[in-house]
């Protein structure tokens, strides 16, 4: 039996089967989303089948996935996910919130969220027997690849601008794939990517082409459901009734939408499948000069318009969105919004976060800085439950990290000298 029974186009809704497509839609290039057989997954499990699996990893939600788990012993790649979840009481009050949370994805295997969609990607690939994954990367998409690649054996190969912060480039070759910086932006790296992908037979991991990424990324939505339903019955043996409130807003970065649009799609199928009541509210957060998505959400149209994107958070810096529609639809359906933020509130939201014990890079505090607007606009009250999602470590990029602490004072090796500083 397939694990799935076809895809559907994001834009004009054809259906394909298995066997007919392997990227985005022949008709109109929609982005595509893989069918699970919520027809047999329901006769077959339960969520209690799902929960009390043993499994510390993205491999928990198996029965849900499109591919079969990945042989062999234990690896990095069989470690993606299952991320923790931290209370911030501190950071709630100072926003005057009572509820707030934050899901810190730097506790994967390579510090990103992008493993999860990685080490999907990669089983997919073993299971087509491809020679070679490739994809485009800034960074962390990249040593994603590389990381789940080299944990299996796979060969994988990385386009990245040049522009890529060194530490994550030293992540791509440290885990050996071949890494190859392009003279130009994310989006010419993307363009280059699909072209050789399709010259050499290389499989293409990149983010919102491949429908398989958005599967790896899903996982996140089932973490987050599994996670909420205990700390939901924990929060009303203190308060009542038990619905009384707001649905649950989840705060997610968005660059080129394919996480937000991951995360939606791992709660429409939880709603498929009748296991949630009803869909959290997902707002998105984009920097100010990276904004197409918000920018199109603003104008209520699914028409997404490139920018010449410019912002220190380079894991969302994206001209022209690959995954845009559906980003734009993750808000709309789920009664969320878009709110963008500019570089200082990100380099603020660094800092606030360090603070808690958490050290994010750019793009997992623009989720945080997003969540300061909003409180600070009326888009999120105070009684509303809130979680706001970190999606990488701060260790990726120490430079930009530097800009939101001072430097530390250098002195003599003297008890006095320590009595000056204090």
């Amino acid at each position: 039996m397939n694990k799935f029974t076809g895809y559907r186009c994001s834009l004009c809704g054809i259906e394909y089967l298995p066997g007919q497509v392997t990227y985005t839609c022949p008709k109109d290039g929609g982005n595509l989303d893989v069918i699970p057989d919520y027809e047999f997954i329901k006769k077959k499990f339960h969520p209690e089948d799902i929960t009390s699996r043993t499994e510390s990893s993205l491999w928990r939600y198996l029965p849900l996935l499109p591919v079969d788990e990945p042989a062999g012993d234990s690896t990095p790649l069989h470690a993606a996910g299952w991320t923790p979840v931290f209370a911030l009481p501190r950071l709630a009050e100072k926003l005057n919130l009572k509820h707030l949370w934050l899901k810190d994805e730097s506790r994967n295997p390579t510090a990103s969220f992008k493993d999860r969609a990685s080490a999907v990607v990669v089983t997919r690939a073993r299971e087509l027997k491809a020679e070679v994954v490739v994809t485009a990367s800034t960074g962390n998409a990249g040593a994603a690849l590389a990381g789940m690649s080299a944990a299996v054996g796979q060969k994988a190969v990385i386009f990245a601008p040049k522009t890529a912060p060194q530490a994550k480039v030293a992540q791509l070759l440290i885990f050996g794939a071949k890494v190859i910086l392009v003279d130009g932006s994310y989006d010419d790296a993307f363009d280059l990517t699909v072209k050789a992908a399709n010259e050499f037979g290389w499989y293409c991991r990149n983010t919102g082409y491949n429908p398989f990424t958005l599967e790896g990324k899903k996982t996140a939505a089932f973490e987050i459901w599994e996670w909420w339903m205990k700390a939901h019955r924990e929060w009303h043996q203190k308060d009542s009734p038990l619905d009384d409130h707001s649905p649950l807003s989840i705060f997610v970065s968005v660059g080129d939408g394919n996480i937000i649009s991951g995360i939606h799609k791992g709660f429409k199928d939880l709603f498929a499948l009748g296991w949630i009541p009803n869909m959290p509210r997902i707002i998105g957060v984009q920097a100010e000069g990276s904004a197409a998505i918000a920018n199109a959400f603003n104008a209520n149209t699914e028409t997404i318009t490139p920018v010449s994107a410019t912002t220190l958070a380079d894991s969302i810096s994206v001209d022209l969105p690959r995954d845009g529609v559906r980003a734009v639809r993750a808000a709309k359906e789920t009664g969320g919004t878009y709110v963008t933020v500019s570089d200082d509130e990100i380099i603020k939201a660094i800092a606030e976060l360090g603070k808690m014990g958490v050290f994010p890079e750019p793009a997992g505090a623009t989720a945080y800085a997003g969540l300061v607007k909003a409180a600070g606009s009326g888009v999120i009250r105070s009684d509303d439950p809130v979680l706001v999602l970190n999606t990488g470590s701060g260790l990726k990029d120490v430079r930009a990290a530097m800009q939101a602490v001072q430097s530390a004072p250098i002195i003599e090796p003297t008890l006095e000298a320590v009595k000056k500083i204090l």
